[in-house]
């Protein structure tokens, strides 16, 4: 499914720091920065309403936008969106610029569905997610909200892993040395704990080292 591309007025910011920041605030506008593409980051501001609008909609996250800034349009992807810690609300915006391939390097969540009829969870096995999230390369135009892993059919002791999820066309995992695991099925142990649980937080710790 293709992904939306929804246009954005914004307007460049010349200072930078707390204090522009703050300033940018009460003028009603979102500070954000734009960066990527092997240039220099550059700094604009967004209307708050609208980005509060969006925001409720769930229209940021994950999401392409064609910026309008000044007499210039670009593509961008959002990749960060700060909240204020008390009231909830926008107060910062990071944007990644698409380049002339048109990919973009962003971590796509996992979910998980058929929890309920999975055999290895009916016979008391435990779900074991070693990767929450995938880092891909994958076309601006393409990008999945989610992997979903389907565990209908997953025993005890079994292991996804990642050439097992569907990716887009031309998307491919950041990681390309190994078939790293996404999640396992474990079994319980004497002790009531899982039988893969140390096993599956060393495969963790030992994949991450290695990137």
């Amino acid at each position: 499914m293709a992904t939306e591309t929804i246009e954005l007025e914004a307007a460049t910011r010349g200072r930078v720091g707390k204090g522009a920041a703050r300033q940018t605030r009460r003028e009603g506008r979102v500070p954000a920065v734009i960066y990527g593409d092997k240039k220099e980051p550059e700094t604009i501001s967004l209307d708050y309403n609208q980005v509060w609008k969006m925001y409720l909609k769930g229209q940021f996250m994950a999401k392409v936008f064609k910026l309008k800034v000044g007499d210039s349009q670009q593509l961008v992807v959002s990749r960060d969106l700060q909240l204020d810690p008390v009231k909830d609300t926008p107060i910062h915006i990071d944007f990644l610029r698409i380049g002339k391939d048109g990919l973009i390097r962003i971590q796509v969540p996992v979910k998980f569905k058929n929890e309920t009829t999975c055999p290895g969870l009916k016979r008391g096995g435990v779900l074991n997610i070693v990767r929450h999230e995938i880092e891909v390369w994958v076309p601006y135009d393409k990008i999945p909200p989610a992997f979903e892993v389907d565990l209908a059919s997953v025993q005890i002791g079994q292991s996804i892993h990642v050439s097992a999820l569907p990716m887009p066309d031309g998307a491919k995992p950041v990681i390309q040395d190994r078939d790293f695991t996404v999640a396992t099925i474990a079994g319980r142990g004497p002790s009531g704990g899982t039988e893969e649980e140390e096993t599956a937080t060393e495969t963790e710790a030992t994949e991450e080292s290695k990137e």
